[in-house]
């Protein structure tokens, strides 16, 4: 029988599955925070808070530059003890991680987590350091992966808006409009308690926008990271391409054959649908 230890590292082995790869890693992260914490309240030494500080992306520019790698670790922590944090958030991770993972490849995932971290965390720095409003309240932190997780969210419901969701006493809402309804409460929140973290998520969320957008004219912006991945994972040159085998890249998917897809993914779901039927479904996103 393996061993958890075992399954992870299967896991990280394989190359298309950067979704789970989050997961775990923040997973991690978060539970060594946790004990951490835990023994930190327990000893009654409080050494956790100063951890904390090392972790978490300061508001304040001066405390930034002094601590620059904040700008990437914000984003792998989630605050403790309570779970509710890192839970929302890696179930956006995956449900909407594996839209794209699908769509458009295991790598695009892993970018889109990242610039859109990185997004979310230079617009948080640049207006608590700018507007008035947010200057005074520069002494805050930012943690979590939800600036990351709005640009996938975001991502794919640009890549493809007519996907649904069945939700309790919902029923089926396709993507376009849940993504929609987390965009309009983050931004009522920018002038709330948690402005610095709604300020991320909307600088997330442009990115994954954009990531798209630029995607379809033929422009890569995640390649830079994809490229790093690959020296990590031991690759070569990255390809990038939007070509499917067994749709012609010029082929028009006409209104019929997406209402049969889209009923095809009501009745057992996106996982059933086929890789030709995954492309026809991008295909009538770019219309």
């Amino acid at each position: 029988m393996n061993t958890l230890y075992d399954e992870m590292k299967d896991q990280f082995r394989k190359r298309d599955n950067a979704v789970v790869k989050l997961i775990v890693i923040n997973v991690i992260i978060y539970l060594i925070d946790l004990i951490l914490e835990i023994i930190s309240v327990i000893s009654r030494t409080h050494f956790y808070d100063s951890l904390l500080i090392w972790q978490a992306l300061p508001a304040n520019i001066q405390d930034f530059i002094y601590k620059p790698w904040t700008l990437i670790s914000y984003f792998f922590v989630h605050e403790t003890p309570m779970p509710f944090h890192i839970l929302f958030n890696m179930l956006g991770l995956y449900f909407f991680g594996r839209i794209i993972q699908d769509m458009i490849g295991s790598r695009r995932v892993m970018s889109l987590y990242i610039l859109g971290g990185l997004t979310g965390g230079l617009i948080y720095l640049l207006l608590f350091n700018t507007v008035p409003y947010f200057v005074d309240q520069n002494s805050h932190i930012l943690v979590g992966a939800s600036a990351s997780v709005f640009a996938i969210a975001v991502a794919a419901a640009t890549l493809v808006p007519h996907y649904s969701f069945h939700l309790f006493f919902f029923g089926s809402v396709r993507i376009i409009y849940i993504v929609g309804f987390y965009i309009v409460v983050s931004m009522a929140g920018a002038i709330g308690n948690n402005a610095g973290g709604s300020l991320a998520h909307l600088g997330g969320a442009l990115l994954g926008y954009f990531f798209i957008v630029w995607l379809r004219k033929g422009t890569d912006i995640g390649r830079p990271i994809s490229r790093i991945m690959d020296i990590f994972n031991g690759r070569g040159h990255l390809k990038v391409s939007f070509r499917r085998k067994g749709v012609d890249e010029n082929y028009a998917p006409n209104e019929a054959e997406i209402d049969n897809i889209l009923d095809k993914i009501n009745r057992s779901g996106y996982e059933s649908l086929t890789k030709d039927e995954k492309m026809k479904l991008f295909k009538a996103s770019q219309k």
